[in-house]
């Protein structure tokens, strides 16, 4: 493969752009000459076509005839709601995309330089545009990310002891509303931001668990609803830099106090490396840890760690317990 190739940005850029104008689905309701597909798009005929002959090298899309697009295989999947979420411009997905410039920042400083593009830190941005922030939250619901699997103990069985469970950082409430659905003995209670619990009614009136959960709208950096059996934290750490992870942890082990547990899925690796993803990089300075690093971590706010492991349906979680005071 030539060097170039390796640096080809025209590809995904053609397919954020197809994405944002909805060329899959223009086409899918049965439109197909390009002059047909621009007016639909609102886009330029000669533009677009050469973006589609493009994808159309790529393997994206077939032109059976000059001036006739139609999809294949590949350009089907972009039909797909979390291709929407992940490639569309003008919601987290620009977002995402445009931060990619900042690379160089971030790699000189070894802190995320969103800033540089959006002039505010990535959560700020999102506070400040609310109609992104929508489609961050719901590129981390099932439509992002698939139905939430509710099996997130290393052993099943110990949620027989469990009477109320803590989601922290929980988005929208689709892994709570799961997990209250896999156990009706169990409440609930979902902390997240309130412009995003706001959105959690809808999940729980139509999981059938709406009477045994309660959203609470508040920061994790501030103390959390305390005394609960069990607190979940998925997803959450690998967001933000030692200095903050350490600070969540920390609410965590205060709120666990004297005998709760707090059960991290997602974010910590059980290999000697951690995975090099980017993304959290460029976007909040985040990163996925090892075990090693995570028990560091973890130490320092006041948790231990109780057991590491995968579930039976294959995460890897760690189950940690608050160090005891004095």
């Amino acid at each position: 493969m030539e060097l170039w190739e390796f640096a080809d940005l025209a590809t995904p850029w053609c397919v954020h752009v197809v994405v944002t104008l909805r060329v899959a689905e223009h086409m899918a309701a049965g439109h197909s000459a390009i002059a047909e597909l621009a007016a639909c798009a609102g886009a330029n005929r000669d533009a677009l076509g050469r973006v589609l002959r493009h994808l159309v090298e790529r393997g994206f899309f077939e032109e059976p005839e000059p001036g006739r697009f139609t999809l294949n295989d590949a350009a089907r999947t972009l039909l797909d709601p979390s291709a929407r979420l992940g490639f569309d411009l003008e919601g987290i997905g620009g977002r995402m995309a445009h931060a990619w410039s900042t690379l160089l920042g971030a790699v000189s400083t070894g802190k995320p330089a969103y800033h540089e593009v959006f002039r505010r830190p990535f959560w700020e941005d999102l506070d400040a545009n609310p109609a992104v922030a929508a489609t961050f939250d719901a590129l981390m619901s099932p439509a992002g990310h698939g139905p939430a699997d509710p099996r997130v103990l290393l052993h099943p069985e110990d949620w027989e002891s469990v009477r109320t469970v803590v989601d922290v950082g929980g988005g929208t409430g689709a892994l709570l509303a799961a997990v209250l659905r896999a156990h009706p003995h169990l409440a609930g209670i979902l902390v997240d931001l309130p412009r995003t619990v706001a959105r959690s009614a809808e999940v729980f009136q139509d999981a059938g668990v709406a009477d045994r959960a309660t959203a609470v709208g508040q920061s994790f950096f501030d103390p959390l609803p305390a005394g609960a059996d069990l607190y979940l934290l998925k997803s959450v750490l690998c967001d933000w830099p030692d200095e903050e992870a350490v600070a969540i942890l920390r609410r965590l082990a205060q709120a666990a106090q004297p005998a709760g547990r707090v059960v991290i899925v997602s974010g910590v690796n059980p290999a000697e490396r951690a995975s090099p993803e980017l993304l959290m990089l460029v976007l909040v300075g985040g990163k996925d840890r090892t075990l090693e690093e995570f028990r560091h971590l973890a130490e320092g706010a006041g948790l231990a760690i109780q057991e590491a492991g995968r579930t039976p349906s294959g995460r890897f979680v760690v189950e940690c317990v608050p160090i005891a005071a004095g």
